[in-house]
């Protein structure tokens, strides 16, 4: 990243005193959403077998016992673990016979964990 010229690196972070505009700065801070959910799927999603779920889940449905196959763990791990992404609406389950299968939850999930993706990606 380049400075413009007199900038130093850490001028970046703060402009120069201004006069706010505290009409449109109220405006702003009303339109501000519940944010608590969103900020408890990231963190939920920051564990990194959780992501490995989710990523493995982009793929194709999967039970359990696969899942802890290829992570290779515990059953009883990756099943703690699908409790809490099944608790946040991230994954589903649905029962197939005798088995049960996980997906991701629906099509807003699979375009955050796809974007996420893409944008650890392109580096």
């Amino acid at each position: 990243m380049t400075c413009e010229p007199g900038l130093e690196r850490d001028d970046l972070d703060m402009c120069e005193t201004h006069e706010v505009d505290f009409r449109s700065a109220e405006e702003a801070r009303a339109s501000l959403p519940d944010t608590g959910y969103v900020a408890e799927v990231f963190r939920v999603m920051g564990d990194s077998t959780r992501l490995s779920i989710l990523y493995l889940l982009l793929k194709r449905e999967w039970c359990v016992h696969d899942l802890a196959t290829i992570l290779d763990t515990s059953v009883s791990n990756v099943s703690h673990h699908l409790r809490l992404l099944r608790t946040m609406r991230l994954v589903k389950a649905t029962k197939v016979g005798r088995r049960v299968v996980y997906s991701l939850d629906d099509e807003h999930v699979e375009t955050l964990m796809s974007e996420a993706f893409k944008h650890a990606a392109h580096g």
